[in-house]
C-alpha cells in the first residue's frame, strides 16, 4: 500500500491572496487541504471558496497567539496580552505564560469552541484541527483540542511533530532546528499518550513534514522532502502558499516572499509527483478517523455550530 499524503495550507482566510493561491493550487491538484482562521480578515471569502471546492478538506486553524479572539475578552482573560483585547504576540510569550501557570485551560477550551463553532455556523465541514504556530505542541493545548474535537464531531488533529526522516534532511535555520528538537524531546511522548488514552477516536498522521522548512520551502527543498517520503504511512506536508500582495503587506507575518516561492514550488513538484511509478495517495484529513467512511459515502452530517457542548 503506497503512503498517503495530506498537503495542507495554513492561514486560509488571512488575505485574499492566500485564499486565491489555495483555490488555484487545489484546482491544479497540488493541494488537498487548508486550515481556516476564524478571525482572518478574508474569512468570508475563504468560506465561499471552501463551498465552491467540496473536494478541498478544510480544518480549523485555531489561533491562540498573535491574533484576535472570537470570544469576548472577559471570557478568556488568561489568553490575552497586555492590551486585554488580543492574544499574546508570540509563541514564546504564550509558552512562558503556560510554564508560569498563568493560562487557564478552560479559557483555551472556550476559545477553541468559539472558533470551531464560527466555522461550523458558516457551513464549513471541519475535517481536522491544528493551531497557529503549532501551539498544540503544549499538552495543555493538546487536551483542549482533543476535548473540542470529540464534542464537535471532528475526527482528526494535526500531529505537530516533524518525523525523523524529514528532520534528517537538514532544512531550516540552526535556531529553528534547535527549537524543534527541544520541543520534540519535551512533548512528543505526551502528545502520543493523550491521543491514545484521552480520545482514541480522534485520528492523526504519522508526522508533519516541512515544519522546520517553514519560510524556506523552495522547489529544491520540496523535491527533497517528496523524494524522502517513506514507502508507507500517512503524512502531512504543511505549506504556506500565497501571493505577496498589498493585503499581505498589512499583516504582521514573517512569511511574505516565501509564499510566492511555495506556491510555485507546489505547482511544479506535486503534479510531477503523480508521474512516479508508485506515487503517494493524496488525501485530506476527512479520510482519517471515525467519520471517514460515512463522509466517503456522503452520509456524514457535520455539526451545525449551534450545539450546546460546553
Amino acid at each position: 500500500m503506497p503512503p498517503r499524503l495530506i498537503i495542507n495550507a495554513d492561514d486560509f482566510g488571512l488575505t485574499s491572496g492566500i485564499n486565491r493561491a489555495i483555490a488555484e493550487l487545489h484546482r491544479a491538484r497540488a493541494l488537498t487541504s487548508a486550515t481556516l482562521m476564524a478571525t482572518g480578515p478574508a474569512f468570508i471569502e475563504a468560506v465561499a471558496i471552501a463551498k465552491d471546492n467540496p473536494t478541498l478538506g478544510v480544518g480549523c486553524h485555531v489561533v491562540l497567539t498573535d491574533g484576535i479572539p472570537v470570544s469576548h475578552p472577559d471570557d478568556i482573560p488568561t489568553l490575552l496580552g497586555a492590551d486585554g483585547k488580543t492574544f499574546r504576540p508570540s509563541l514564546l510569550d504564550f509558552a512562558q505564560a503556560i510554564l508560569r501557570g498563568r493560562v487557564n485551560p478552560d479559557d483555551i477550551t472556550r476559545e477553541t469552541f468559539a472558533q470551531v463553532q464560527k466555522l461550523q455556523r458558516a457551513g464549513v465541514d471541519i475535517t481536522h484541527l491544528d493551531t497557529h504556530k503549532h501551539s498544540h505542541l503544549f499538552p495543555i493545548v493538546t487536551r483542549s483540542l482533543l476535548h473540542v474535537a470529540e464534542r464537535c464531531n471532528i475526527g482528526a488533529i494535526r500531529n505537530p511533530f516533524e518525523p525523523t526522516w524529514a528532520f534528517a534532511l537538514g532544512h531550516g535555520s540552526a535556531l529553528r532546528r534547535l527549537e524543534i528538537r527541544v520541543l520534540d524531546h519535551a512533548f512528543r511522548r505526551r502528545f502520543d499518550t493523550h491521543l491514545q488514552t484521552t480520545v482514541p477516536n480522534v485520528a492523526t498522521t504519522d508526522g508533519t513534514s516541512a515544519v522546520s522548512t517553514t519560510g524556506d520551502l523552495t522547489s529544491a527543498t520540496l523535491s527533497q522532502i517528496l523524494e524522502a517520503l517513506p514507502s508507507s504511512g500517512t503524512w502531512e506536508l504543511v505549506v504556506h502558499p500565497g501571493y505577496n500582495d498589498e493585503a499581505l503587506s498589512k499583516i504582521a507575518t514573517r512569511l511574505r516572499n516565501s509564499r510566492d516561492v511555495e506556491r510555485e514550488a507546489l505547482l511544479t513538484n506535486i503534479p510531477n509527483l503523480q508521474k512516479n511509478p508508485s506515487p503517494p495517495e493524496l488525501i485530506h484529513y476527512g479520510s482519517l478517523g471515525p467519520y471517514s467512511r460515512i463522509r466517503e459515502i456522503g452520509q456524514f452530517t457535520p455539526a451545525s455550530g449551534y450545539e450546546h457542548v460546553l
